[in-house]
């Protein structure tokens, strides 16, 4: 049988790369398992991030694969998943499979990394313009599209502050609830008095050509001119293969850590999206990784990490 790694991480995104890398310099033995079926598939340029801003999504995962390879006690194994992961006397076993587990893998500590599934509203033909001119993300994107008529599509309780968000970035701002009671009469009122119309029918067509949204037109026969805008999806965890843990989730099917990433089954640590409350910029997802990794090495030589 193959000793077991030091630490597996679920999930090969920013913050499963950064721990990876983090770990790996710490020699660490490291397992990273990435299904590759990352959430920003769809986006072409991310933004925010030090030194990479405007580079796409998936060329910051190649840059890091690339430099991971320079670790040899760091293993990367694609296109597959963690179908399940129960505790030992020494750690964990996880099988690893496309669909179901055709191999395993032990592990005396687990990150996991796994970040999170995303629910568009259902709008007709919107995939056409996710990730080109219509986006979930106002920190990420919102300076592109500063100054033009923008939309925000939502079904959600928080649209109403999404909006007040977005406002910055525009003074022609139009919420659409796509039938909806997302936003209340008291959220509309104060809307309304900063310039930001809500329109409650539902939508039946996003217009345009090539992935830019020109307008949208709604089942009243409303059309309304816009040059791009935002979605707000529904997110939620994919933690089915920790049936049987006791590991606490919160109210929104997160984990819930410590500040350090620590959850309370000791050896299994979450960062990135898997413990937060909503997707993170990617640097943000990057740092929550290493300052994870960084956490498992003082743990595993039961030194006290410093702040």
């Amino acid at each position: 049988m193959t000793e077991p790694y030091d630490v597996l991480i679920i999930g090969g995104g920013p913050a499963g790369l950064s721990a990876a890398l983090n770990l790996g310099r710490s020699l660490v033995r490291v397992l990273v398992v990435d299904a590759d079926r990352p959430r920003n598939a769809a986006t072409l340029n991310s933004h925010g991030f030090l030194t990479r801003d405007g580079v796409p999504p998936h060329e910051l995962r190649k840059i890091a694969r690339q430099e991971l390879a320079a670790y040899p006690n760091v293993e990367i194994r694609s296109r597959v998943k963690v179908t399940s992961l129960t505790q030992t006397a020494d750690g964990f076993t996880a099988g690893i499979g496309r669909t179901t587990a055709t191999e395993t893998a032990e592990a005396h500590s687990v990150l996991l990394a796994t970040g999170l599934r995303e629910t568009l509203p259902e709008v007709p033909n919107l995939r056409g313009f996710y990730g080109m001119s219509l986006f979930s993300c106002a920190a990420c994107d919102a300076w592109e599209l500063r100054g033009r008529r923008m939309a925000l599509i939502g079904e959600s309780a928080d649209l109403a502050d999404r909006a007040r968000l977005i406002g910055r970035w525009t003074e022609s701002l139009t919420v659409f609830t796509n039938g909806s009671d997302a936003v209340t009469t008291a959220e509309e009122a104060e809307l309304a008095a900063a310039g930001v119309s809500v329109l409650r029918h539902p939508i039946v067509e996003l217009v345009g050509e090539r992935g830019r949204l020109e307008a949208i037109r709604l089942s009243d026969g409303t059309q309304v001119d816009v040059e791009g805008g935002f979605v707000r999806p529904e997110w939620e965890t994919d933690l089915s293969f920790l049936d049987g843990f006791t590991a606490s989730v919160d109210g929104h099917g997160h984990l819930v850590t410590d500040r350090s990433g620590r959850t309370d089954v000791p050896g299994l640590y979450a960062a990135g999206d898997a413990a937060a409350p909503g997707p993170q910029q990617l640097i943000v997802a990057a740092g929550a990784g290493a300052r994870v990794a960084a956490v498992i090495v003082h743990d595993t030589i039961g030194v006290a990490t410093a702040h």
